[in-house]
């Protein structure tokens, strides 16, 4: 609604405001990080990507580093899944990826030069009719995206010319699959029309199994995040954070939840930086 980004300092568990800047555009949906570079993707009006220089926890824009998507976003019903959904830097942060989701079912990815500034246009990867959402990269550095048009997850390969190649899709069975996690070396869908967790082992080529069944969430099942062998999945129908615990061969273990005061509707959630990531595990 203020079309800016915050910055926040932690400290153990709370967070201090530190700054508050225009993000170069309407609406601000996804942030990304890589190596002291921010990109912030703006998902209404001309929607756009917007860089940023980080500076000791400062943003500062990236003159010239603000690019249009090139796309035409409708109001009314019909706007949530036709604005883009997800920014992601790819591992070696050479590359910048996002997802439109219906607006073209495309995964537009631009190059990122040695000082931050991205290609002058993407190039833009059509898969039609899957309605790319959100997006994770395997250990392997293989881009792996939840598609809501076809409620399945996908594992691409990403070319360093931007382009991307099917390796494996494989549904859920379930309704509006839409966010992903990795953690464990397992992946977590999260199905926001049915309320619950797919769960997915990815072989060594990329080939995805699908873990049955689905572990069952408070209803409005939207974004989740991993803390080692703990997975913290946001709920926003009633502003719940459900907390699991993944066990020997993917299946999952609720330990609690909790009511987030105010987060009703809520669409994002992330991990402290004490958590590391585990390892892979085939």
């Amino acid at each position: 609604g203020s079309n800016s980004v915050s910055v926040f300092a932690v400290a153990g568990d709370r967070l201090v405001l530190r700054q508050v800047v225009a993000s170069g555009g309407q609406f601000p949906v996804s942030v990304t990080v890589h190596d002291g570079l921010v990109y912030v993707l703006n998902a209404e009006g001309d929607a756009n990507i917007q860089g940023f220089y980080s500076r000791a926890g400062w943003l500062v824009p990236i003159p010239g580093s603000n690019r249009s998507l090139g796309l035409t976003i409708p109001t009314g019903a019909t706007q949530y899944v036709n604005t883009p959904g997800q920014v992601a830097f790819s591992p070696n942060g050479t590359q910048l990826v996002v997802t439109t989701k219906a607006n073209g079912d495309d995964i537009d990815v631009f190059g990122v030069g040695p000082s931050g500034i991205p290609s002058p246009a993407p190039v833009v990867n059509a898969e039609l009719g899957t309605v790319p959402f959100a997006v994770t990269f395997d250990p392997a550095g293989r881009l792996v995206v939840t598609e809501a048009g076809t409620d399945a997850l996908a594992t691409y390969a990403l070319a360093p010319d931007g382009t991307v190649s099917l390796l494996d899709s494989v549904g859920t069975g379930q309704q509006a699959t839409c966010w992903v996690v990795w953690t464990q070396g397992f992946y977590y869908v999260s199905n926001a029309g049915s309320a619950d967790l797919s769960g997915f082992q990815e072989s060594f080529d990329g080939a995805l199994q699908l873990l049955s069944p689905p572990t069952p969430t408070d209803a409005g099942t939207v974004d989740a995040t991993a803390a080692g062998r703990f997975l913290y999945v946001q709920t926003g129908g009633s502003g719940i954070v459900d907390e699991f615990e993944v066990l020997s061969g993917g299946s999952l273990n609720q330990i609690g939840s909790v009511v987030v005061p105010g987060a009703m509707g809520g669409e994002g959630i992330v991990a402290g930086p004490s958590s590391s990531p585990a390892p892979w595990v085939p």
